[in-house]
Parts: structure tokens; C-alpha cells; sequence
């Protein structure tokens, strides 16, 4: 135990209280105890590497190339991403893929390179292995994307005899494995989850180890909840996306590289990965930063689309004191004209804290509630945990007996760890039998009024006043029939919970798209919904986090998620609550929350000031709906998150490549939110192209950097010249709201109109924005009528400095 997490425990403690406290060191102990006795001592081990090629086999898509001690499979997909798999390591089974492994590019051919090496050739890529397993990815050009060294090994010495198909020692159980990595000297770094530093990712080590901070978390704290073993590198030779499917506990090490370093000769960046065990395989995704997400997403599978409502305000709090309070801050919100779409209950809602229950004496009519609420256009959504009571009586508990269905030890009793119920048991939802069962568990929650659910201390927690606060390594899981324990269950446990749900609210209500968030998860979260910043600290640094973590989060696949606004921990200054407010106005889950203690988070809290200018950025919001949503149509169609680097369209602006306090809301708008005390005019790096300050309509022209006004009442919103974008209009219809192009440059934008929150398929409109003399014209791409009214800002302002 490091400092740290002597830190994290004590502060555990005091959340949890004493009783409970007390239980945490028990169970940290019987957890140490456990593993000790079933986990196998590491003991003599023995290195290796791949040794010299000595032959290859062509196949569809690549090829295997045998090595002296190891041997590689090389295949590309048809839309040119390149699977790589060391000791016979194929793309499946894999909780990260969608379905059934991409089909190859039949025309990818295994040729023999240069001093003994081999190479294969594609249209989109090319892949060059040379004669000792260094692996180079490159541009059909030949640009050097990323290099792998040979990989290193350290197998259980002592073992005899080796086997023929990957020349691994028999018998040797786990390999841990170094892969030692380089990239162009100016590329940058993003993605590995959701990381409190960042978006882009400085020089250090990164656990891949989904963790429960143990209360809230800051910008020096890693791991968090959501890690996942995927980077995204830029630079100028081109964008990749390196994805090494393995679940197992593991470390990435980073360093940025330097041009002209030394004595003139770039020093490349280099990425250092080291895993615990599992299978050394990955995936590299090649090409501009829109193709890349939209082959990611064809990977691991598209976004859940969350239903309308859902990009509304959502209200949370832990501690509702019951039904009269939350109709007291329904109400509040209606009295004040504040738009409102759902209010979350957390664990207080439930009977002594257990899952699938309800405080009957302060929820005596939940369902009616949920009605009565559901008038006034105000969803409910509830609070899951995984973690069930060991309590013999308890309805869930007793038919999780009856189903076999929680995590077993190593000797075959039920795992046991300590959360807010008390004493505590898991379903192994790594099993598709308990995900079924788990999954039918939610009509209890649909027929107490609930509209959706978010997960919560999944990773899976428990509290520990030492050690993991998790479940014990040797701890027993199904992994879909082959079997393992906790360490390589432990990172896809939120991922495979959160597909129980999402399967299991589809079986429910077939007719509606479920609404499901969760703190854990891994690669392919987004097939069953989003994720949300988990317990970040209330502060200056805590706000500049919320922003990291979307904008990871988003390049790795996952679009819908947002932060708590105001912090989880304590209680913010207006000025902090004000601008944390207005960031979260532009994120797609746009969500108040805090701790039981932290105060509370309505807007009218925090003064009349404060109240003017939330509302202000309330109506705001309700106003780009309809752009949310196509937005959020577009993630499921493309991969392409609503909220985007600056260098999303201009990855070689190494300016913007560095700019990492603003972002873009798809391609039409560009946010600069406040993230620091006092500040109330600002610095913008601004892409190629005429932006116009959405509030003066004041033009600037990039890109460059300028400064822009923020005033308490609002942040810096400009929208790129020539955009389209669907707003609300004044009669409650959707309108085009078109920022004037520049002459002879012309714009150009999506719509996807509201169908509903079932699953119907999609009608995507395409409008393009040109001069013409004085006037803009807005054009609809297949000819008819534009069918829309049609709102044209900015012709009227001068350009500006």
C-alpha cells in the first residue's frame, strides 16, 4: 500500500462509516487470505522472445509466420484494419467485437520483404513483419504509422516439450508480456478510457485496471472506473487507432517524442505495454480521425442510441429524503420555467440500501409518483448495483441461490465482498445464463415507474481498507464457458452487466430504446449505452477532468457520457456550480449529481444570479435538441462522437493537436468553456475557416488564436461559417439555423429528424449553404424542398480580429 491508497482508505472509511469500515478490513483480509491460498507464486520464470523467422504461411487476408519461438498471425479486414495475434492468438472469443469476426480483405497478399523478413500488402494499408517480429504498420505510401518491437514473454520455467502450432512451452499457464511500441516524433496520445488527465495523454504509466477510487477522484488519480486497453495516435504522417484485446490487469507507459533531438535525429514516442497475462493480440485501425472511429464502431459495434428525453436535464442527488422532496424539486423547476427531464434516485431509494427494492416509508407509491412525474414530461431512473445482500430472506439473493448464478472462490463457495448493503455476493455476469436471469430482475424496476437505469459500482467494488477494492484475483468466473478467475473477468465485468441490463430491458420493452449508463465498462461499452464521469472531486481541477473524460471517452468509442455537475464531493462556489453548469449544457448527458453530504445542486440554490444565467443555458440546450439528436444518430451511423477534439477535421494542426480546453459539438460548433476561477474573457485556438461568436455574431477567421468574451453569463460558443445545424423553433418545430459562408466556399450540414425512441430506421437529410449575391442559399442535397424554415445569422456582422 502506497501513500495514496493509504489516503483513498482512510477516506473510504469515513464515507462508509464505522460498522462498515470495520467489515472493509475483514473482507480485505479474508481477500488476501484467499488469494493467497489459490493463486499459484510466481516463482522461477523464463524469457523469451520470437527468435528468427523460418517460415510463412499465406492465408486469406495475411498469413502466419513461424518464428524459432513463437509465431504471428497477420490479417486485415475488408475495411483495412490489421488483426495481429501472437502463440496462435486469433480475434476471437473476444467481449470486445460485435458479433461474428470482420470478414478479411481478400485481396491482402503475405509477400517476402527485405532481409528475411515478410510483408503484407492492402489497399488501404501495409503491414511489414521483419525477421526477428519487429511488426511496422504503414501507409499504403509507406509512411511509418506505429513499429512494434519483437515482443518478450516470461513463461513458468521448468516446463517441458513445447508446442508445435505456437512453439510455447506445454504446461507453462500465464505468460506475462512486454510489447514494446514507437510512433512518428510528433505524434500525441489520447484515449486509454476514462482518464482524469488528459485528453491527451502526458508521459507516465496508466493502469488498465477498472477502479473504484474510494471516493472522489482529482486530475492525479489513476486508474478510475472505465480503463480501457485502446490509444488513439495523431500525427502528421496520419491517424491510428492501436486496440490490444486483452481484459487482463496491465500497464501502459508513454513518451512523447521530440524532433531533432539529440544530435538532429527525431527521437520517436514510445509506448511500453506490459500485461499480466492473456493473450498478446491487438488491432490497428489506420486513416483520417472520422474513418478511424467509423471502423472502430464497425468493430466493436455501434452506440446505443439513448431515446430523446435523454438529451434533455437530468437532476441526481444522493439523498432525496423522499417522495415530498422530489415533488418539491419537480415543482421547483416548473415554478421557475427551468426545462426538466428526468430525475435519478440513488441508493437511499432502496430498502436499507439493497438492490431491486424500495423504501417503503419513503416511496409508499413509487409508481404513482413515476405517473404523476410522467405528466409533466419528467422521467425516473434508478440506480443499479450489482452487488446483492447475503441475506437469507432476501428475494434476490434467495433466487440467485436457486440459479446458481454469483462469483465463486477458488474452493467453490460464493465470493463475498462488503458494500452499502453489508456482506455482499456478485452475479457472474460472464455467464449468459445469470445474464438472463439478472436481466428479467429489471421488470421490478419498470413496474415501480422507472424509465432507465444507471450502473454504478461496478467494477465490481468492494470496500477494502487495504488492497484491491474488488473482488479476490482467484475468485471463479464463467467467461461464456471457458472458464478463469477474477483477473481476466475483472475489467469486463461492468461491460458484460450492462449487456445483461441493456438484453434484458430490450426483452422487457421491445418497443423502446433502453436508457443505460454505466461507471465500469470496457471496449464495446457503447453497444448497450453510455457512461458518466463517476465521483469527481468538487473543484477547478475537478471541472477541467469532467471535460478529459468525455472527450476520451468519445474517442474511444463511447459518445454518450457527461459529468456530475458541481462535483460529486462537496459543495461548489456559484461562479464553479455557474460554469461546471454551462460545460455540461453542451455534453451529451447533461446531469446534476453530488454525494450525500455535498449539498444541493439545484440551480436556485446558488442565488438569482446564478439562476438567471443556468436558465439561460437551460433554454439553450432545449433549443439544440434537435441537433443533439442527430447528433447522437449520426454516432450510431459513423462512431463519430457528439463531442470532438479540435483536431477532429485538421489532424496535422499541431496547434490544435495540443489545445485541450475546448472542443467541438460535431462539425458546426466549437464550445470554450470557462475552467478556471475569475475569468471572463479568453484565448480560443480556432481550425481553418470564418467562425462567428454565437451571441455578438461577431466573425473571426482562423485558424490562429483570439480572444473571445466570457462573461459569467455564458461561455464561448462560435459556429464554423456556412453550417446547417436543426434548432428548435419558437413554435416548438424544428428549423435550420444556417451561419453565413464565405463567398465561393460554401457550407453544409445533417439532419435526422426525431422518429421517435423506438427503433425505427433513420431518414438522414443533407442541406448544403452557398452565396449568392447578397443572400445565402440553403440547397437540399437530393433536390426537393428544403422543408424546413430556414434562419440566416451572421450576414449582417463584420469580420473581426
Amino acid at each position: 500500500m502506497d501513500g495514496r491508497d493509504l489516503v483513498r482508505s482512510v477516506r473510504m472509511i469515513r464515507a462508509v462509516g464505522p460498522a462498515q469500515g470495520l467489515r472493509s478490513v475483514r473482507s480485505a483480509w479474508r481477500a488476501w487470505r484467499t488469494d493467497a491460498r489459490a493463486l499459484p507464486r510466481r516463482g522461477a520464470e523464463r524469457a523469451r522472445v520470437p527468435g528468427p523467422a523460418l517460415r510463412a504461411e499465406p492465408q486469406p487476408g495475411g498469413g502466419m509466420i513461424h518464428f524459432a519461438r513463437s509465431s504471428l498471425r497477420v490479417r486485415v479486414a475488408a475495411g483495412g484494419a490489421v488483426f495481429c495475434g501472437w502463440d496462435g492468438a486469433e480475434p476471437e472469443p473476444s467481449y470486445a467485437l460485435a458479433g461474428a469476426c470482420p470478414e478479411v480483405d481478400a485481396r491482402a497478399v503475405l509477400e517476402p520483404d527485405t532481409e528475411g523478413g515478410w510483408r503484407v500488402v492492402s489497399e488501404r494499408v501495409l503491414v511489414v513483419v521483419s525477421r526477428h517480429g519487429a511488426v511496422e504498420v504503414r501507409t499504403p505510401g509507406g509512411a511509418v504509422l506505429r513499429r512494434e518491437l519483437p515482443p518478450r514473454w516470461w513463461d513458468r520455467a521448468g516446463d517441458e516439450g513445447a508446442d508445435e502450432r505456437t512453439g510455447r512451452p506445454e504446461g507453462c499457464g500465464v505468460s506475462r508480456w512486454v510489447q514494446r511500441s514507437e510512433v512518428a516524433a510528433d505524434g500525441r496520445f489520447f484515449g486509454l478510457g476514462g482518464r482524469a488527465h488528459g485528453p491527451r495523454l502526458r508521459d507516465g504509466a496508466y493502469r488498465l485496471w477498472n477502479t473504484d477510487p474510494g471516493g472522489a477522484f482529482e486530475p492525479g488519480d489513476d486508474p478510475l472506473s472505465l480503463t480501457m486497453p485502446v490509444q488513439l495516435v495523431v500525427a502528421d504522417a496520419g491517424t491510428h487507432l492501436v486496440f490490444h484485446d486483452n481484459s487482463w490487469d496491465g500497464r501502459v507507459t508513454l513518451r512523447e517524442g521530440a524532433e531533432g533531438a539529440g544530435s538532429g535525429h527525431d527521437r520517436p514516442g514510445t509506448c511500453e505495454l506490459r500485461m499480466d497475462g492473456g493473450p498478446l493480440r491487438y488491432w490497428v485501425l489506420a486513416g483520417s480521425p472520422a474513418r478511424v472511429l467509423q471502423v472502430w464502431t464497425a468493430l466493436t459495434g455501434a452506440p446505443a442510441l439513448p431515446p430523446q428525453w435523454a438529451l434533455g436535464y437530468q437532476h441526481a442527488r444522493w439523498g432525496f429524503g423522499g417522495e415530498a422532496e422530489v415533488r418539491r424539486v419537480v415543482a421547483g423547476y416548473k415554478e421557475r420555467e427551468l426545462p426538466l427531464s428526468a430525475v435519478h434516485l440513488d441508493i437511499d431509494h432502496y430498502d436499507r440500501h439493497r438492490v431491486f427494492t424500495v423504501d417503503r416509508q419513503r416511496y409508499p407509491d413509487l409508481p404513482g409518483l413515476a405517473r404523476e412525474l410522467r405528466a409533466d414530461g419528467v422521467r425516473l431512473v434508478s440506480i443499479v448495483d450489482p452487488a446483492v445482500k447475503a441475506e437469507p430472506g432476501d428475494i434476490v439473493y434467495e433466487g440467485g441461490v436457486v440459479a446458481d448464478a454469483f462469483v465463486r472462490d477458488a474452493r467453490g463457495r460464493e465470493a463475498r465482498g462488503v458494500v452499502w448493503p453489508g456482506e455482499s455476493v456478485y452475479p457472474d455476469f460472464t455467464d449468459a445464463r445469470v445474464r438472463k436471469w439478472w436481466g428479467a430482475l429489471y421488470a421490478e424496476r419498470l413496474a415501480q415507474g422507472f424509465a432507465g437505469v444507471w450502473h454504478d459500482m461496478n467494477e465490481p467494488a468492494s470496500f477494502a481498507a487495504f488492497g484491491e477494492r474488488t473482488l479476490p484475483r482467484s475468485a471463479r468466473h464463467a467467461l461464456e464457458g471457458r472458464g478463469g478467475d477474477h483477473r481476466e473477468a475483472h475489467n469486463v465485468y461492468g461491460l458484460a452487466m450492462a449487456r445483461a441490463g441493456f438484453e434484458g430491458l430490450c426483452e422487457l420493452r421491445p418497443a423502446e430504446r433502453p436508457f443505460l449508463f454505466s461507471r465500469s465498462g470496457w471496449a464495446g461499452l457503447q453497444r448497450y449505452g453510455g457512461s458518466w464521469s463517476g465521483d469527481v472531486a468538487t473543484g477547478w481541477p475537478g471541472l477541467r477532468a469532467s471535460l478529459s473524460l468525455v472527450l476520451g471517452l468519445g474517442l474511444c468509442g463511447v459518445p454518450y457520457s457527461g459529468p456530475d455537475i458541481g462535483g460529486f464531493s462537496g459543495v461548489p462556489c456559484p461562479e464553479l456550480y455557474l460554469r461546471w453548469f454551462q460545460l455540461g449544457a453542451y455534453m451529451p448527458l447533461f446531469r446534476t449529481h453530488s454525494a450525500i453530504g455535498a449539498g444541493r445542486r439545484e440551480p436556485w440554490e446558488y442565488g438569482s444570479e446564478v439562476l438567471a444565467h443556468a436558465r439561460t443555458a437551460l433554454r439553450e440546450r432545449q433549443r439544440l435538441l434537435p441537433y443533439f439528436g442527430t447528433l447522437g444518430q449520426l454516432a450510431r451511423l459513423t462512431g463519430a462522437p457528439y463531442v470532438r477534439p479540435l483536431w477532429w477535421s485538421a489532424a496535422r494542426d499541431r496547434a490544435l493537436r495540443d489545445c485541450e480546453d475546448a472542443f467541438l459539438l460535431g462539425d458546426a460548433l466549437l464550445v470554450a468553456p470557462v475552467l478556471a476561477a475569475g475569468v471572463t474573457r479568453r484565448p480560443v485556438r480556432l481550425p481553418r475557416g470564418r467562425w462567428y461568436d454565437t451571441a455578438t455574431g461577431r466573425a473571426y477567421d482562423g485558424p490562429g488564436q483570439v480572444w473571445v468574451e466570457a462573461p459569467l453569463s455564458r461561455i464561448p460558443v462560435l459556429a464554423r461559417a456556412g453550417a446547417v445545424l436543426p434548432v428548435a423553433g419558437a413554435d416548438g418545430g424544428t428549423e435550420l439555423e444556417v451561419w453565413a459562408p464565405v463567398a465561393g466556399r460554401g457550407g453544409s450540414g445533417l439532419v435526422v429528424p426525431d422518429a421517435g425512441d423506438g427503433w425505427q430506421r433513420p431518414t438522414v437529410e443533407r442541406f448544403t449553404s452557398r452565396r449568392s449575391g447578397g443572400r445565402v442559399v440553403v440547397e437540399r442535397r437530393d433536390g426537393g424542398a428544403v422543408g424546413y424554415p430556414v434562419r440566416v445569422r451572421g450576414l449582417e456582422d463584420g469580420v473581426g480580429a
